[in-house]
């Protein structure tokens, strides 16, 4: 989820390398309850591609999401801008098909490399020029790719996060193909009951 200016530290002046240790403490970040894990799993395997693929985790923390891809048979590429969540995040996939790179989820150091899915977890909203990182993702997709984009708004009296609305219409240039999945009303997302807007979209690349 570290993903602007800074080794390890977001526009907001968040330092990730110092919260890694800490990071999977919330349910929706390490997944420990077996409740939120089934949760999480059961909408990757919907969102993702039903056969073996190849998937970009960008924004990947400590790599919680890119578990589950994996352990759904996907191969993956994790990409966080602090070095201690891609070092917790190779730990936590020893032993996988996983390979997670130090870098900026904009601009992914992924070298030409196509996916058949590319995963983002509230990232997008933070990020400058969201328009044009939705086209630089969807040009990481093959043919037939899916762009899986968990985003929301939180906070009542200073939101921040990105509305559904816009989110879809920023895909509207570059697909015509976008489902939406609302996710709050879901608690074992969370690990709570959840009152603001959170939800998935599945844009396809045509």
């Amino acid at each position: 989820m570290t993903t602007d200016d800074g080794e390890g530290t977001d526009a907001g002046g968040v330092d990730w390398d110092a919260r890694a240790a800490t990071f999977d403490e919330e349910p929706d970040h390490g997944l420990r309850d077996p409740e939120v894990r089934a949760a999480w799993a059961a909408r990757l395997k919907d969102w993702l591609p039903g056969r073996p693929g190849d998937v970009l985790d960008l924004g990947c923390g400590t790599g919680s999401l890119s578990l589950l891809a994996a352990e759904q048979g996907h191969r993956v590429t994790g990409v966080d801008r602090s070095p201690a969540m891609v070092q917790l995040a190779r730990q936590k996939l020893a032993g996988r098909h996983a390979v997670f790179l130090t870098g900026d989820a904009a601009r992914p150091p992924v070298d030409g490399e196509r996916y058949d899915a590319v995963l983002v977890r509230h990232v997008l909203w933070t990020l400058p020029e969201p328009g044009r990182v939705l086209r630089r993702w969807r040009d990481l997709l093959r043919p037939g790719g899916r762009l899986v984009l968990v985003e929301g708004v939180w906070g009542a009296v200073s939101p921040a996060g990105i509305p559904v609305d816009r989110l879809t219409a920023l895909l509207a240039p570059l697909t015509a193909r976008v489902r939406v999945e609302r996710l709050s009303g879901d608690p074992a997302l969370w690990g709570r009951e959840v009152d603001d807007e959170r939800y998935a979209v599945v844009a396809l690349r045509e």
